[in-house]
């Protein structure tokens, strides 16, 4: 990952737990930290989830990379095809098709356009890299917790977001909750010293707790998933910690911890 040079107050440098956007923010917060958490809900780090959760070992891609398939070839593993083109019985980004494949492959390639290149570009350049989402936000916070010093350990966590038409990101609240999640479950073990951009995710994921499903499902990634008849993919992504899996990233895969 080519690492431009941030100012400290952008890599918020003097906080043990920070929080920001996207690849180029997780350039700025998440290189040489000990926790590296990618969260990207709607939908790569759910399907993770769900991918653990079933014993698979998933290797993140970038998307739209010609050579997905030779890697996928390479590392004898199943490649999963955009959402919108697969057919019955494909893996694709969706969690409903990882948890309604039968038999489940052993590995899968899962390329998306933000979370999975992201947790691919931070291989190697952050201490360790986790995915995280609603479903699993409470074990990754208690993995960290058992696993790391809150005195000294250093977590950054990334909110992949979404992509606007044309390529720019698009803040996408859905990570903001997961973010939110995982990082108050952390400050409610003890783990203080967050930054003021990773306080505002957790409040954001308070902000949430009567309805968090109807909100899930109502904020504009919910509702685009919805309308092109993807919403149990939605209803998936809210059941809230109901995962006890933590992926970890091992060499190319995720694996579980």
């Amino acid at each position: 990952m080519d690492v431009p040079t941030y100012q400290p107050s952008h890599r918020q440098d003097g906080h043990r737990v920070r929080h920001d956007w996207g690849i180029t923010g997780a350039g700025a917060i998440a290189v040489d930290v000990d926790i590296a958490v990618v969260v990207d809900v709607l939908s790569f780090t759910t399907t993770l989830s769900v991918a653990t959760d079933a014993g698979i070992h998933v290797l993140p891609y970038p998307w739209d990379d010609q050579d997905a398939g030779r890697f996928a070839a390479e590392h004898d593993a199943v490649l999963a095809v955009g959402r919108r083109v697969a057919q019955p019985g494909q893996i694709s980004l969706s969690p409903a098709t990882v948890r309604t494949a039968d038999p489940p492959p052993a590995r899968l390639v899962l390329p998306s356009p933000n979370g999975s290149t992201i947790a691919h570009r931070l291989a190697g350049v952050a201490g360790v890299v986790v995915g995280a989402c609603l479903r699993n936000a409470t074990a990754v916070a208690e993995w960290v917790e058992e696993r790391y010093d809150r005195r000294s350990a250093t977590v950054a966590v990334v909110s992949a977001g979404e992509r606007w038409p044309d390529g720019s990101l698009r803040p996408a609240v859905e990570d903001l909750w997961g973010a939110g999640a995982m990082l108050l479950a952390l400050a409610d073990r003890g783990w203080q010293d967050l930054s003021p951009e990773a306080g505002l995710a957790a409040a954001a994921r308070r902000a949430t707790a009567p309805d968090l499903a109807a909100q899930l499902a109502a904020c504009a990634s919910g509702r685009e998933l919805h309308e092109s008849g993807f919403g149990a993919d939605v209803d998936i992504a809210a059941e809230l910690d109901r995962s006890a899996s933590v992926p970890v990233l091992r060499g190319h895969a995720f694996v579980p911890a």
